[in-house]
């Protein structure tokens, strides 16, 4: 089996990517992480990666004011150096730009802490409380030009309680994205997922059961 070489684009802590890493250290699965880059060179995960002898590269955006492109034409260059053929991002703070995306369509993935279609941008754990959903969770898709949105490639859902705030019911979903990001990520790099429209067809068994209801 050929690994497929996989970058992770990260901003902060890296907590997906650890969960990535982690899937990733068993040579049967399809992805190897190759690279972790960061637009900030102070990006707590990068100590993470080079911990674990995984190569790591900074593209500061801070040295690109206004130029988002020559940005994204820089973190380009760098991936194809590393002879990457996917990228994850992981908690990577930039709104990408088409040049980018374009580039690496249906090779570039991201994890979103909402059900998509809801709850798009930033703050969806307040606000899936202020509309008094029932499910939140966390969404795996690839990258379109719109932000946070894209097919989606898996889901997983948790209740929201009555007694949650915003920092229960986020730790709760991160929980969730750990463990639907490697699987994302395997059925990406084993070829198992096919677009077709907005929907995302993996070819795995059919659950056992067709509802998730709560309470």
């Amino acid at each position: 089996m050929t690994r497929k070489r996989t970058a992770i684009l990260i901003s902060g802590r890296g907590s997906n990517m650890t969960a990535l890493i982690a899937a990733a250290m068993n040579p049967d699965y399809p992805a190897e992480i190759a690279l972790v880059l960061s637009n900030r060179p102070d990006a707590k995960g990068l100590e993470k990666a080079a911990e674990v002898g995984i190569a790591t590269a900074v593209i500061d955006h801070r040295e690109y004011p206004g130029d988002r492109q020559a940005f994204e034409k820089a973190i380009d260059t760098v991936l194809k150096e590393h002879k990457i053929e996917l990228v994850a991002l992981a908690g990577f703070m930039r709104i990408l730009t088409p040049l980018l995306v374009n580039a690496w369509s249906g090779r570039m993935i991201n994890i979103h802490p909402a059900l998509l279609p809801c709850f798009r941008g930033l703050a969806t754990h307040e606000r899936a409380l202020e509309e008094g959903v029932k499910l939140h969770g966390a969404t795996v898709h690839y990258v379109s030009a719109e932000m946070d949105d894209g097919p989606i490639i898996i889901q997983g859902a948790v209740p929201v309680l009555d007694s949650d705030t915003p920092e229960t019911l986020a730790a709760r979903v991160l929980e969730v994205e750990h463990k639907i990001y490697p699987k994302a990520l395997e059925l990406v790099a084993r070829g198992k997922t096919k677009v077709t429209g907005a929907r995302v067809l993996s070819g795995g068994d059919e659950p056992d059961s067709a509802e998730l209801i709560w309470p």
